[in-house]
């Protein structure tokens, strides 16, 4: 992901905020539910990526299209669908950024598509440790034995991870 400066910070509208949700919820369907909050700021940078502020804190971002957890938001919150799982072997390549390949892949929701958003989580704790755009649907990857299958997009320690405002 290309370096970013934020622009600019400021609420939306009610009328926003549905439809934010209603994009979130076409993502991850249910789990929308949970990133729900009293305040909803919208901070637009210098690329095309934004956050959406949920109560002051940078839970969901909108890059290429869709809106989906940042990999803070989907800690503070998690949510079952869209995931990826990985063994620990894989761990430490996806937590610096490196994409997702077929061997270190141990397990995949049924509602990963292509090119849609995913959480990679580690098949132990379920835990979060990078958001990538999925390459194939899910019966592809299950499928699959050698390749990549996911473009890691955002990881801990990145640009997103370390934003300030």
């Amino acid at each position: 992901m290309k370096k970013f400066t934020v622009k600019k910070r400021h609420s939306i509208r009610k009328g926003q905020i549905t439809d934010v949700f209603a994009r979130l919820r076409d993502q991850i369907g249910e789990g929308a539910n949970l990133f729900h909050g009293e305040t909803v700021e919208i901070l637009e940078t210098s690329t095309n990526l934004a956050f959406y502020l949920i109560n002051k804190k940078p839970v969901l971002m909108e890059y290429g299209g869709w809106i989906f957890p940042t990999l803070k938001g989907a800690i503070d919150r998690p949510f079952p669908q869209r995931r990826i799982s990985v063994d620990a072997g894989a761990i430490p390549y996806v937590v610096n950024g490196a994409d997702v390949m077929r061997p270190g892949i141990t397990g995949v929701t049924p509602d990963v598509h292509a090119q849609a958003p995913v959480q990679v989580v580690d098949d132990r704790h379920g835990k979060p440790l990078a958001i990538g755009i999925a390459l194939l649907d899910a019966p592809q990857i299950v499928q699959s034995t050698t390749g990549k299958m996911c473009k890691n997009v955002h990881y801990v320690g990145d640009e997103i991870w370390n934003v300030e405002f």
